[in-house]
């Protein structure tokens, strides 16, 4: 018996470890008691050495002392306080605005504010919070279908899982030991990508249902011209305008993907900006404007949260900054556009710092917990075991890929993103590295993978968090006066499952385009490092001279 559990420690182990979780028992205490039991099991049975423990303080001292994970709370912090400080609510009431009359165009406005929101909040809560309590009582309003309805908020504001400065997303580098620029860098087009999908769903469906995404009507729609024009040719014109001058800028520069593109979006929205503020003077010195009101609400209202993209993504991405200092930019930027807005106050800066402190220290219980439990899974030759057991799956990078992408999805139905990052990255990425997959590339198709974690019954938090603020009783609709039917759990769950199926799919596309993330790795050299010779030359050095002998 004792041969037995000493030989089979590592797979008792993990299925100890699986049994507490699906108990329900909280991630960070099962990983410290597994750790810690099976330590004491082993010094028992003679496997470890009596001060085997001792290696502990070090690891948890190794917690304290990462200055990547000091990212989060910065990036946390100000997502927090952007969702208060009435951004996102000045985003969907613009944005909708002007998608209001086509078909699905509320639709079309979440998503894009969504995947603005993630850009700049990193915080899946935030977001699907912010766009539940206003878009979601609009969308019934005008008669939108509510499972399409609640499962277009939910997917969007899960955009802030994938699309940088995304939490996950630093957790899962600094566990596979990778740059956290990189991994965000690498993430971005993927995000964008996983964006347009929701919006080419939303616009399937208004083919095949018009009635479940109407536009709306008219009279609904403001910001119009005296001659009763909406100023979309003013809007159109300014966004060519600025897409030419970012262009211009750029166009000797060696940079290239994201860096280009963001970039490019921050000379654009500085040369919008300025020809907005520009009309607006015009327009108090002398009642003349050359941009419609469209055009000049939607740029005063979008240059905020792009500056703010830039602040902290751009910064990241040309090298000015560490993934930690952009954060801490982000949060002072994230403040000064509250200020800016006149929302800031005391309460708002404490329950911001109070919901900050609380997540933090949930994902340092988890971290030292994991920290616990490796120690003894290591010390069993855990990793090895794990190793040995994926790399000799069938099918090479290939079956890996989709054995390991089955159980990340299967796993997401019971842990949140967070205990997957901790617990399972840390063994999936040796295996992934010996079979040569490029870790960036790894970590974002698992990045997107996790996604589902917040969206699929019966744990998603997206759809927890979309059922806090959703109406649970009938109510009177405060514009209309109609009287209006609640929305069930039912609904929001069937809404989720079209969205999940997109995010599987995006997984099969990033591992069948690799290219979408391995652009971080930049433009190749074209040197033949064969062709390269050293020659050292060669330096005649002049006779020493010591001095007479001593028989001289």
């Amino acid at each position: 018996m004792t041969a037995f559990l000493i030989a089979n420690m590592a797979p008792i182990m993990f299925a100890s470890l699986v049994v507490l979780l699906l108990l329900g028992y909280p991630a960070a205490f099962s990983l410290g008691a597994v750790g810690l039991i099976y330590a004491f099991v082993g010094i028992e049975l003679g496997e470890f050495r009596p001060d085997f423990l001792q290696a502990l303080p070090e690891r948890v001292y190794g917690v304290m002392n990462n200055d990547t994970l000091l990212a989060i709370p910065f990036f946390t912090f100000m997502g927090l306080v952007l969702e208060r400080s009435g951004m996102a609510e000045d985003l969907l009431d613009t944005i909708g605005q002007l998608f209001g009359t086509i078909r699905g165009g509320l639709a079309y406005a979440v998503v894009f504010v969504g995947a603005l929101l993630a850009a700049t909040t990193g915080v899946v809560a935030a977001s699907v919070i912010s766009m539940g309590l206003i878009s979601l009582p609009i969308m019934l309003r005008y008669g939108y279908d509510r499972r399409m309805a609640t499962g277009i908020i939910a997917a969007s504001g899960t955009l802030a899982q994938i699309i940088p400065p995304s939490l996950v997303l630093i957790v899962m580098a600094d566990q596979l030991g990778k740059s956290v620029g990189d991994m965000y860098e690498g993430a971005f087009i993927p995000g964008l990508v996983l964006a347009g999908l929701y919006a080419l769903y939303a616009f399937i469906v208004t083919l095949i249902f018009p009635n479940a995404a109407p536009g709306l009507p008219a009279d609904a729609v403001g910001f119009r011209e005296k001659d009763g024009s909406r100023g979309l040719i003013s809007l159109g014109l300014l966004f060519l305008a600025s897409i030419v001058f970012g262009w211009f800028m750029m166009r000797n520069s060696d940079t290239h993907g994201a860096d280009f593109v963001v970039l490019s979006m921050f000379f654009g929205i500085l040369f919008a900006f300025f020809v907005a503020v520009v009309n607006w003077i015009i327009d108090k010195l002398t009642g003349f404007r050359f941009l419609s009101a469209m055009a000049q609400q939607t740029t005063f209202v979008m240059v905020p949260p792009l500056f703010l993209i830039f602040l902290v993504l751009g910064t990241i991405f040309i090298g000015i900054a560490t993934p930690t200092e952009g954060g801490a930019m982000g949060a002072a930027g994230a403040i000064i556009l509250g200020a800016a807005k006149r929302r800031l106050s005391w309460d708002l800066i404490r329950q911001a710092t109070e919901s900050t402190a609380k997540l933090s220290a949930f994902v340092v219980f988890i971290l030292v917990g994991a920290r616990v439990f490796s120690l003894t899974f290591y010390g069993v030759n855990g990793h090895v075991w794990v190793e040995h057991l994926l790399t000799s799956l069938p099918g090479g990078q290939i079956g890996f890929l989709i054995f390991v992408n089955s159980f990340v999805f299967v796993l997401a139905f019971f842990l949140d993103f967070f205990e997957l990052a901790f617990i399972i990255i840390p063994l999936l990425g040796p295996a992934a590295e010996k079979l040569g997959i490029d870790l960036i590339w790894f970590g974002v198709i698992l990045g997107v993978n996790m996604q589902t974690s917040f969206m699929h019954p019966p744990f998603g938090f997206a759809l927890f968090y979309l059922r806090s603020v959703a109406p649970k009783d009938p109510y009177v609709d405060r514009v209309t006066g109609k009287r209006m039917d609640p929305v069930t759990t039912g609904q929001i769950y069937w809404g989720a499952v079209p969205f999940v199926v997109i995010q599987v799919i995006m997984v099969l596309l990033v591992i069948l385009f690799p290219a979408m993330v391995m652009h971080y790795k930049g433009a190749l050299s074209t040197v033949d490092p064969n062709s390269i010779k050293i020659e050292v030359p060669q330096i005649e050095m002049p006779p020493l001279d010591f001095g007479p002998s001593p028989k001289q």
